[in-house]
């Protein structure tokens, strides 16, 4: 029967170059590391290295061996050091970056589930709107929607997100239902943004995507504040399906132009890296993970049915 720390003991050798240098990564004498590789060739039956006075060749059968054998080993220790990380409670401060409006819908529960099941720890929730530099601003994990960049971060989708138009009842009573598209031009519109002229609003509709050019009175790069501007009746907005919904269902806000919506976008986690993760920031995604998700996946489910 093989022995796996024969294994380990070539793959060693194969990664020095070397019995001598194997030795010491391995901390044993040279001849225990030669014992090893020996017996392993025995049990397989071919020989995997060859041996010279001056050299040491990996043979043919030997670097597929290493190949295969070298993968199980690392999964045998990914697998160990999972098992080691879950002996560990989390514990320590997290700082996690997310939009506005989305830490306020989707995330809080999730930090707040998060706490009381890991005592221990402390999170440091930052809402912005601004694309912030995770390790500059000394960011664990962003969550960020919408159509990445490109970028250097780890991504995780979670989940899609849309925009839907709206307008709070006491607008269209003023102003209209708009019926078209481009009806758009003719109301005041809260713009999610830097200025109030010039937004341009891409939408999917019964005649593929189309491109309109809305104005309006008031305009903010904060969602927070398109929403509160939306629903004291400033004009009509675009506002991520998460948000809106629960104001639509509440008769605080109404759809407007039910057959378009802003093309479909990614709901993702960031992280700078996905090698060295601490327990505690991976407690953190899989826990959000499973949260966001369901009730992401539920929302667009619901959209869907819409008639």
């Amino acid at each position: 029967m093989i022995d796996l720390n024969d294994i380990v003991v070539f793959a060693r050798v194969v990664e020095a170059g070397s019995f001598t240098a194997a030795a010491r990564l391995l901390a044993m004498p040279k001849t225990t590391v030669s014992r090893r590789v020996a017996a392993l060739e025995r049990e397989v039956g071919v020989r995997l290295l060859q041996r010279t006075t001056r050299s040491l060749n990996v043979t043919d059968a030997g670097r597929l061996y290493y190949e295969q054998s070298s993968q199980a080993l690392r999964t045998l220790e990914e697998a160990n050091l999972r098992l080691a990380e879950a002996r560990v409670e989390p514990s320590g401060t997290i700082r996690i970056s997310a939009p506005v409006g989305f830490g306020g819908y989707f995330l809080t529960q999730a930090v707040v589930d998060f706490l009381a099941m890991y005592p221990k720890t402390k999170v440091e929730l930052r809402l912005t709107d601004d694309k912030l530099n995770l390790v500059e601003d000394g960011i664990d994990l962003a969550f960020r929607t919408g159509i990445l960049q490109d970028s250097t971060l780890i991504a995780r989708k979670l989940g899609s997100t849309h925009r839907l138009l709206c307008a709070s009842p006491d607008y269209l009573a003023r102003h209209g239902m708009p019926e078209r598209l481009a009806d758009l031009a003719h109301h005041q519109c809260v713009i999610a943004g830097p200025s109030t002229s010039g937004a341009h609003w891409v939408l999917d509709g019964p005649h593929g995507q189309e491109t309109v050019t809305v104005a309006g009175r008031f305009a903010a790069n904060e969602m927070q504040a398109v929403v509160a501007a939306t629903l004291a009746g400033f004009g009509i907005a675009q506002l991520p399906h998460s948000i809106a919904e629960p104001f639509i269902n509440g008769g605080r806000l109404s759809r407007v132009l039910r057959d378009h919506t802003t093309p479909v976008g990614g709901l993702h986690v960031l992280y700078p890296s996905s090698r060295h993760l601490s327990p505690l920031v991976k407690a953190f995604i899989e826990l959000a993970s499973d949260r966001i998700s369901s009730r992401a996946n539920t929302a667009a489910d619901k959209q869907g049915r819409e008639p």
